[in-house]
C-alpha cells in the first residue's frame, strides 16, 4: 500500500468522524473465563483461545501466556502498525523493520513481599530497528508520530480513567 491508497482509505472514516464526532468513539471488549483446574484465564482473542497464568517468577510454571509478556506484545503490535501507517503517509520506505519492547518488574510488588516495591512494570522500553535510506530527521518525525498516534503507547503513557467491578452470578 502506498500513500495515496492510504488516504484514499482513510478519507471517508476522517471525514464521517469530522461530521459526526460520536461515530468515532467505538468501544473495544476483550472476554476471558477462570480455568477451573489451574490459576488461570481463558482470554478470547478472536482468533484462538490464549491461556494467561502465573509468571514463573510468581510460581507459575511458564507452559501459559504472561499477562506482563501479553502487554508488551500488544504495544509491539499497535506501535508496529502505526510506525508502517505513518512511514507509508510520508512516503519512507522501510525495507524491513524490527519492533521491541522491554519491561522491568520488581515481583516483590504482586507477592506482596514488599509493600514499597510497585505492583506493575516501573519502565517500558521501546524500540525499532528500521532498515531504510531515510534521513534522520525523517526518522525522528516518523517516530514522534508514532509515539503520538499509537493507542497502546498513548494509553499507557497517559493513564486512562480505570474502574473495575465484581458481581454475582444470578
Amino acid at each position: 500500500m502506498d500513500s495515496t491508497q492510504l488516504r484514499a482509505l482513510q478519507a471517508p472514516l476522517k471525514d464521517r468522524y469530522r461530521e459526526t464526532p460520536e461515530a468515532a468513539t467505538i468501544t473495544l471488549k476483550a472476554q476471558g473465563t477462570l480455568d477451573d483446574g489451574s490459576i488461570a484465564c481463558k482470554v478470547e482473542t478472536g482468533r484462538a483461545l490464549a491461556v494467561a497464568g502465573l509468571h514463573p517468577a510468581t510460581g507459575g510454571s511458564g507452559a501459559e501466556l504472561c499477562s506482563g509478556d501479553m502487554l508488551l506484545e500488544a504495544l509491539v503490535a499497535c506501535a508496529g502498525v502505526t510506525l508502517k501507517a505513518v512511514a507509508t503517509a510520508l512516503d519512507i520506505e522501510l525495507r524491513h523493520g524490527t519492533v521491541k519492547a522491554e519491561g522491568d518488574l520488581d515481583f516483590r510488588g504482586t507477592l506482596g513481599v514488599d509493600k514499597t516495591a510497585p505492583v506493575g512494570f516501573k519502565a517500558i522500553r521501546l524500540g525499532f530497528e528500521l532498515d531504510t535510506d531515510a534521513p534522520q530527521e525523517k526518522l525522528d518525525q516518523l517516530l514522534k508520530l508514532t509515539e503520538r498516534y499509537c493507542v497502546v503507547f498513548q494509553t499507557l503513557n497517559n493513564r486512562p480513567e480505570l474502574s473495575a467491578t465484581a458481581t454475582r452470578r444470578a
